[in-house]
């Protein structure tokens, strides 16, 4: 089901996802809270949550998943336990300050699991079992869903097939998200459900290709610091080019997180907002 909530973030809005087909039914992420603006408090079973328990119909809502808490994910999982009474069951919560897009006021203030899932741990329902997959990366508290009966994965903003993660630190980690890439990368998923945008259903190859564009834009990267210390604001257009404008903090903000993943290794130096290669 999609959120009304467009934007050059979320694509054409929040895929929720409702999994079951028998007596009892799970969603995972139910999306922004009213129509999809942000303060619309949807405790009414209006908007997004009213076409969600329409979908449902007459099966019993067993449990409410979120793979995260940006706003355009979780916030209508509060509303939603209030009309149903159904559980919130997921990542664990997560709300900081930060200075860059998806961060900040993109969390979600409001989310309060009632149980926290680890990773392999496991809900089920009549005829479905989900199974957590730790992915952070995101976010530190980014988890994807694996549907055993049918092979799928249900993969939040991890993975998916319309545009690149953003990667904005420091919640955001970009050797954490090679890492989770890599570790979907190696599973034997047939097909890969995001929350932004269509199914994809050559799960290995697309990763891969992820593997790869991140490669080449840390390799980006270091080719222009060798050029001589930049900053990231001039980076940005010389590696994204023909980017809509919108998006350009977005971009900048996975420049930095492949630059904070370098000057671990110490590869890169940073004096102020200038980066260089050390001598």
């Amino acid at each position: 089901m999609l959120a009304p909530n467009p934007s050059p973030y979320t694509f054409t809005g929040t895929e929720t996802y409702i999994v079951g087909a028998g007596s009892e039914v799970a969603v995972i992420d139910p999306g922004p809270a009213g129509t999809g603006e942000v303060g619309h408090a949807d405790t009414n079973g209006e908007g997004h949550v009213g076409a969600i328990l329409e979908a449902i119909g007459e099966a019993r809502l067993v449990a409410i998943l979120c793979t995260h808490t940006h706003r355009d994910h979780s916030p209508a999982a509060t509303p939603l336990k209030a009309v149903t009474g159904a559980p919130i069951v997921g990542c664990a919560p997560l709300v900081l300050t930060d200075d860059g897009p998806r961060a900040d006021a993109a969390f979600d203030p409001t989310y309060r699991p009632d149980r926290i899932l680890a990773d392999g741990e496991r809900v089920s329902g009549d005829g479905w079992t989900l199974e957590a997959v730790a992915t952070p990366g995101h976010t530190s508290n980014h988890l994807c869903y694996a549907l055993l009966e049918s092979e799928a994965l249900f993969t939040g903003d991890h993975v998916m097939g319309w545009s690149t993660t953003v990667v904005s630190p420091p919640d955001g980690d970009m050797a954490a998200y090679m890492q989770s890439l890599q570790k979907l990368h190696d599973r034997a998923d047939r097909v890969l459900y995001p929350a932004h945008g269509p199914a994809v259903d050559n799960p290995r190859q697309l990763v891969r290709g992820m593997l790869g564009h991140r490669r080449q834009r840390e390799s980006q990267i270091v080719r222009l610091l060798g050029e001589g210390p930049q900053r990231i604001a001039a980076m940005v257009p010389k590696m994204y080019k023909g980017l809509d404008p919108r998006l350009g903090g977005a971009a900048g903000r996975s420049v930095l997180a492949h630059l904070v993943d370098l000057e671990r290794q110490g590869r890169v130096v940073r004096s102020g907002e200038i980066w260089t290669i050390p001598n």
